[in-house]
């Protein structure tokens, strides 16, 4: 951890952010933009363009393996042949002309970044970084933090607790199933989100592959564009396009995440809430402080953390959506600068996965105050029983229950059996009116 940080991303959550490395550092970046062309080279070589016809495919591993070894030496070199021209991908063009020399394609060379403008190695990169990251890295955390939780549901999915709706003692519930409602909120939304194509812009200047076909007019130089960004990058081709790529797509994909953080935000809210009422007890940990004047807290802060950085990821999640898909007329700068800034939000929000994990694995049921709770509401079944009443026939029995419970401080079950036997009805349909109780009033 660096203490010169200025993101915490980069200082005090660099432990926990480390594996976003490979996909959002200025070094990935510049790694995809080497992979992008490489496989570009090696597609129009395939593609039987006359003047490339000298290529030889055992030369296919020696230019795949200058992407598979490219270290952060490499990277440093880029960053010095930039320095000079003060164009990032020009710097990747002339990086790997040097080593085309270098494996005897000298005679080749020009064909690196033939035709291209950097949109279509920066609209290709990055799309392709963050599916990778997404596959590597944000689905597999997510999916273990959703197992958690499902695990959690399981196990307490029997175990009856007191809802509360607008703050106020409400029909009881299982604890299990409140869990649950958030996995299959995460499950939904995880499906709308892997259904998204992960788009990109590849097309020349201005999208319409001029000087392509300048070249060479006789090739179907757009449906060379579709099969490479198919085949060789795994990516959907956009088109017809400007110089850079929509981001319809990019923007929906972080409209997805914002949306899957806020059920998170509202999860931790909850968890919290709990917390606060002392449903559940924290693990202590040896030598952990929870506040620097009382020594008894133990606070949860795992929670709040995660609902912390979970907001600010929002943020710029959003602001991503709804600024990449506005540019002027073919193009401006404004998405290179915003879209270098991707890995932030993904960090904010790896932080706050790995949080709310760690927040469940301190998680101590207590059952007894849960039963407490619900033993204080007796009031909270006259739902139920006014419902029997109503099938039964019975005259106004909502209005009857309701002079009995609302707004009264206290209801005890001897007050609802003291009322129960005031009726007039069946001596069966008492005994089931007075088997409800706060603790086996739960539904299905």
């Amino acid at each position: 951890m660096s203490l010169l940080a200025i993101s915490p991303i980069d200082g005090r959550y660099a432990d926990k952010t480390r594996e976003l490395n490979a996909y959002f550092s200025e070094y990935a970046l510049i790694r995809y933009r080497v992979f992008v062309e490489i496989q570009y080279f090696i597609a129009i070589c395939q593609y039987g363009l006359p003047q490339l016809s000298s290529f030889e495919e055992d030369k296919i591993d020696e230019l795949n393996a200058i992407f598979e070894h490219f270290n952060q030496a490499d990277a440093e070199q880029i960053k010095q042949i930039e320095r000079t021209t003060n164009h990032d991908v020009k710097a990747v063009e002339y990086f790997l002309k040097e080593r085309f020399d270098a494996h005897g394609l000298e005679h080749l060379r020009e064909f690196v970044h033939f035709g291209l403008t950097s949109q279509d190695v920066n609209n290709t990169a990055t799309p392709l970084l963050f599916k990778t990251a997404l596959e590597e890295v944000y689905y597999p955390l997510l999916q273990d933090l959703r197992d958690q939780v499902e695990q959690l549901a399981q196990d307490w999915g029997r175990v009856p607790m007191l809802a509360r709706t607008h703050g106020q003692p409400a029909s009881p519930t299982l604890l299990g199933k409140e869990f649950q409602v958030f996995v299959a909120r995460m499950d939904a939304q995880l499906e709308l989100l892997k259904a998204i194509p992960h788009k990109a812009k590849f097309g020349g200047a201005t999208g319409n592959f001029n000087a392509h076909y300048a070249a060479y007019p006789d090739y179907d130089w757009q449906r060379f564009g579709d099969e490479f960004v198919r085949e060789f990058l795994g990516l959907e081709r956009s088109s017809p396009t400007t110089q850079i790529e929509h981001y319809d797509c990019f923007a929906a994909q972080c409209q997805a995440i914002s949306r899957i953080n806020t059920i998170l935000i509202d999860f931790c809210r909850d968890v919290w809430t709990y917390v606060s009422m002392e449903y559940f007890r924290q693990k202590t940990v040896a030598g952990e402080v929870g506040s620097s004047a009382m020594p008894h807290k133990v606070n949860p802060i795992d929670f709040e953390n995660a609902e912390g950085n979970l907001g600010l990821a929002n943020a710029l999640w959003q602001h991503l959506a709804e600024k990449l898909p506005v540019s002027r007329l073919q193009r401006d700068l404004t998405d290179s600068t915003v879209l270098r800034n991707i890995g932030v939000p993904m960090g904010h929000t790896i932080v706050a996965l790995k949080s709310i994990q760690k927040g469940l694995g301190k998680l101590m049921l207590n059952e007894g105050q849960l039963y407490d709770d619900l033993e204080d509401n007796w009031m909270v079944i006259a739902e139920g029983r006014q419902v029997i009443l109503r099938r039964e026939g019975y005259p106004q029995p909502y209005e009857a229950l309701k002079a009995l419970t609302r707004g009264r401080s206290l209801v005890t079950r001897e007050h609802l059996h003291e009322f129960i036997d005031s009726l007039e009805v069946s001596e069966e349909v008492k005994e089931e009116l007075k088997r409800l109780t706060p603790h086996n009033y739960v539904g299905g």
